[in-house]
């Protein structure tokens, strides 16, 4: 009850990316209940369910990483006091945004469930055949991504350690604290799993000399693949996404290179500071394009066509990552509004702070899109067909 109060009282913005949420969850919802209905249309071909059921882990994943990003993201500032007025812990935050997304979530799953009912048995054939549904199997996958993503928002809001005698944003305002930022140990290990992926690719067998029995199947109209892979690519995804704050605090660093002049040395503090919180959401959406970008170049060719659920479930990935990178930025930008305020009251322009902001975009994407689009080619160009 209280978390449908606090969901009354949000501004615009809040219920936006809280409609974000729903959005990813009846998605996600909707997918898996068609790998559901595909297993009850073909019982002779668990393979191919089980391989269905298997990729949703993708937008799962990505969707769960959304309703965090969005539990992160929402100011907390006046709930701390109110909380606190009526003798409530700071404990009682991280629960009551669990429970807010749980509702987010378990609003789009009905919706899916409502959707999926009305389409089964149409035409849209990929559905399943319109069999009666077993209702406990239907129950666990929908209440799969509102449980995991409300346990997650749960863990990572749980204040860890000693409360901070100050204000959260103390640290933006400290010059001290922005010296002692440290960078984030994740470059040389993600570059390690990115290499290990790319020579995996490199040594797999082409997929012209594979029988069909040692390939897998990859979402409609995608074909099959060989498992070598397969795991070729997770280890590049999990590389670029673990190396994702690095390359962020990288980029900073080289803003504030070389006797920088004041946008220079705004944009270059500011990216360091902000490579934990944006990095990883950063890292996750150049996995996901360096996929589309391969698997465009391996399968995009021929008289191969993307299947209704594969191409929802591209633009669902896809809407997801965008929506979270979004949603990182817009919580970095919330955390350095006393900062922003303080220059200003010290005389920076408007123009230097959009300038600053401009700077820290166009230098993250001169640095990761030719990486992103380098890795894919060479993620598929030994296994072209």
């Amino acid at each position: 009850m209280l978390s449908l109060r606090v969901a009354r009282g949000s501004v615009p913005s809040v219920l936006l990316r809280r409609l974000l949420v729903t959005v990813a969850a009846g998605g996600t919802g909707f997918l898996l209940l068609a790998a559901l209905g595909y297993a009850l249309g073909h019982p002779g071909d668990p393979a191919a369910s089980s391989a269905r059921l298997a990729w949703c882990a993708v937008p799962f994943a990505v969707a769960v990483q959304l309703s965090v990003a969005v539990s992160r993201a929402e100011p907390t500032g006046r709930l701390h006091s109110g909380l606190a007025a009526v003798g409530l812990g700071r404990n009682v935050v991280p629960l009551l945004a669990a429970a807010t997304t749980a509702l987010s979530c378990a609003l789009g799953s009905t919706i899916a469930l409502v959707v999926y009912l009305r389409l089964r048995g149409t035409a849209v054939e990929a559905l399943g055949p319109e069999l009666p549904l077993p209702f406990a199997g239907a129950l666990v996958l929908l209440a799969a991504v509102p449980v995991l993503a409300a346990a997650a928002s749960a863990a990572f809001l749980w204040p860890r350690g000693t409360a901070p005698s100050g204000p959260a944003s103390a640290d933006a305002e400290d010059p001290d604290a922005l010296s002692a930022v440290t960078a984030p140990a994740g470059l040389p290990w993600g570059a390690a799993l990115t290499a290990i992926g790319l020579a995996i690719e490199v040594t797999a067998d082409d997929l012209r000399h594979s029988t069909a029995t040692d390939l897998m199947p990859l979402p409609g109209g995608l074909g099959s693949a060989a498992p070598t892979v397969l795991a070729g690519w997770a280890l590049i995804a999990a590389g670029m996404i673990l190396a994702g704050p690095a390359v962020v605090y990288a980029c900073g660093r080289l803003l504030a290179a070389v006797r920088p002049g004041a946008l220079r040395l705004l944009a270059g503090r500011a990216l360091q500071e902000e490579a934990d919180r944006i990095g990883r959401p950063i890292g996750v959406l150049c996995a996901i394009t360096a996929g589309g970008l391969a698997a465009s170049q391996l399968y995009g060719t021929g008289d191969r066509r993307l299947g209704p659920l594969t191409g929802f479930a591209a633009a669902l990935i896809v809407l997801c990552a965008l929506a979270t990178v979004l949603t990182a930025a817009l919580e970095a930008r919330r955390t350095r509004e006393h900062s922003t305020a303080a220059l200003v009251q010290l005389g920076a322009s408007a123009r230097l702070l959009r300038g600053a902001v401009g700077l820290r975009c166009a230098t993250v994407l001169a640095v990761v899109v030719p990486v992103t689009a380098l890795i894919a080619q060479l993620a598929a160009s030994p296994l072209g067909v």
